[in-house]
């Protein structure tokens, strides 16, 4: 459960990420601790890194991932078919669930 004084001070290095800000490290540190205990910190702080990427909604699909924080964490991280291969994504499975 976060206090008032910790939500705001949250909120406040937050909103200063998202506008690509100065943070310090003892300020991402203090956010990643949260963030790793609290759902919503967490959440608040993937938005703040999506508004600091800046990607634009583009459609009702877009807005409705985003508002129910299904995006992925790492920008970079979307499987693309003509290069990975599905399976290795797999490797570390156990046989029951690794393709065949």
């Amino acid at each position: 459960m976060l206090t008032t004084s910790s939500r705001l001070k949250i909120q406040e290095i937050l909103i200063r990420l998202s506008r690509g800000n100065h943070v310090t490290l003892e300020e991402r540190i203090y956010l990643n601790k949260y963030a790793s205990k609290n759902q919503n910190v967490s959440s608040w702080l993937r938005k703040a890194s999506r508004i600091q990427r800046n990607l634009p909604v583009s459609n009702s699909i877009d807005e409705l991932i985003n508002g129910l924080d299904l995006n992925s964490e790492e920008p970079n991280s979307i499987f693309n078919p003509d290069i990975d291969d599905l399976g290795e994504w797999f490797s570390g499975a156990p046989s029951w669930i690794r393709r065949s």
